[in-house]
């Protein structure tokens, strides 16, 4: 490129811009999209990109510290809960069941655990046997209430506690459905710290591609709010936003991977899904495009965390971090949960702060297991 040189007698305004076009040649900049071979390009958004880099890298940070509940009852005896699992077939819901079995152990209670075996008739025949058991609390495994109402207003009737995981779309205690509490990550964070791991992993220049699933409100809800903060940055644009139920991810998500690839071979840097479950079928087509596994596009799971999507990013095959859940951990809380309510307690209140797993900080581990919180439920119910 040839640079011009403008004379003295030019105006102030046309010297600026002579000035900038010398700068640009300078540098060796080029007409195309992406940084030059010498410089990074310039941020789109450097307020935005700050305080996305400032959060992601907190988010990343090893827990070395339990910061939930230190106080509380004493652990009541003789209690028996039964879980009613959405299926034991979803990674979260049997890793939240594993967590409630190990607790269970210490703190000296029974556990059953019904599958519902991932259909509305079999939820409903899972949770009218739960009932039928007389338990002293039951826990809602990864469904909606909604799908079981009557068998919430049974319950309630009878006067037994129900306890939620992920079951309405808030963390704490909920009135419709009648939930003395219900345990997840607030989606708020979940997807505000997903968009913010997209701006600053690219460096406030990315485009995105979102996965979602937009027949379940909750996962709708989550997709908007991601799009939300990634249109905080100008240098971050949304190409497509792709609707795939999660019982079709399996049959679609290959197929549209590969349009994708198609209509957007260079554009394409990051994606954010509402679970990982796209990534694992993304995988085969991405592979098959010849598509490097630690290259782009960058993919981060928005919530979930399950053991599957651990193995392919500490092995760095088409996805690159997580928004995990500690599966344990909230398994460990529905129980100390269950205490409060038969002690006369309130809930704790507590909600597990969001992470970001990524092959650097999970060190080979599968799922996301944050310290301290055995033990710290162990002194409070003297266990």
């Amino acid at each position: 490129m040839t640079c011009p040189k403008s004379p003295r007698s030019r105006r102030v305004a046309v010297l600026a811009v002579a000035a900038a076009l010398l700068a640009g040649c300078q540098r060796g900049t080029s007409t195309g999209a992406g940084p030059s071979p010498t410089e990074p390009a310039r941020p789109g958004c450097p307020t935005g990109l700050a305080r996305a880099t400032a959060a992601t890298a907190y988010a990343e940070k090893p827990h070395t510290m339990w910061h939930g509940p230190a106080l509380g009852p004493r652990a009541t005896s003789g209690k028996d809960i039964v879980y009613v699992a959405q299926t034991m077939t979803n990674p979260g819901v049997a890793g939240a069941a594993k967590g409630v079995q190990e607790a269970a152990k210490v703190i000296g209670w029974r556990v059953r655990v019904i599958d519902g075996q991932g259909t509305p008739a079999g939820i409903q025949a899972a949770f009218s046997q739960a009932i039928a058991l007389r338990p002293s609390g039951i826990v809602l495994g990864g469904f909606d209430p909604g799908l079981t109402s009557q068998q919430v207003a049974k319950a309630t009737a009878e006067h037994i506690p129900l306890i939620g995981w992920h079951a309405v779309a808030a963390p704490g205690p909920s009135k419709h459905p009648a939930l003395f509490t219900n345990i997840t990550t607030r989606v708020e964070d979940v997807a505000k710290i997903s968009a913010d791991w997209i701006i600053a992993h690219s460096h406030g220049h990315a485009g995105v591609v979102v996965f979602t699933d937009a027949s379940i409100p909750f996962a709708r809800n989550k997709s908007d709010l991601i799009r939300k903060e990634l249109a905080s940055c100008s240098g971050v644009h949304l190409l497509t936003q792709e609707n795939i139920p999660i019982s079709d991810t399996s049959s679609r998500t290959p197929q549209e991977v590969s349009s994708l690839l198609s209509r957007f071979p260079d554009a394409w840097t990051h994606s954010v899904a509402i679970n990982d479950v796209y990534f694992a079928d993304a995988a085969p087509a991405l592979r098959a495009a010849r598509r490097k596994g630690a290259g782009a596009p960058f993919n981060i799971g928005a919530g979930d965390g399950d053991p599957s999507a651990f193995q392919r990013i500490n092995s760095r095959q088409f996805q690159t971090a997580t928004v995990p859940e500690p599966f344990s951990q909230q398994g460990w809380q529905i129980l100390d949960e269950f205490n409060r309510v038969f002690s006369g307690r309130p809930a704790s209140g507590y909600v597990a702060p969001v992470h970001i797993a990524n092959a650097a900080n999970s060190g080979g581990a599968t799922t996301w297991d944050p310290p301290g919180y055995r033990a710290a439920y162990r002194r409070i119910w003297g266990r």
